[in-house]
């Protein structure tokens, strides 16, 4: 379904209006079959490659899932407000690590 995927553990959220701080869930999902570039446990840094946009899971063509969630158990995980640099990009909008 989601095909190979990483998953990022953010250890602190703000709290927002109906949920409370916490940990946070950054799934990233459809990665290209091999590409992940991170192993469990190991931290990352904004930039960092984790892995290449693919076409894994139940995909025709390459593309990122992008989920923000309360759990690592995606199917049953909740949703989480995400921000980039204090904002929410608009569709087609693209975000750079730097």
């Amino acid at each position: 379904m989601i095909g190979n995927h990483v998953l990022i553990e953010v250890s602190e959220r703000p709290a927002a209006d109906s949920a409370e701080a916490g940990t946070a869930v950054v799934a990233l999902c459809h990665l290209q079959r091999g590409s992940a570039a991170v192993r469990v446990g190991q931290r990352i840094s904004p930039g960092e490659v984790v892995g290449r946009c693919g076409n894994s899971g139940n995909s025709t063509e390459p593309h990122l899932h992008l989920h923000a969630v309360d759990s690592r158990d995606l199917l049953h995980a909740n949703a989480v407000p995400i921000t980039f640099r204090g904002a929410l990009p608009r569709n087609g909008e693209i975000v750079n690590a730097g």
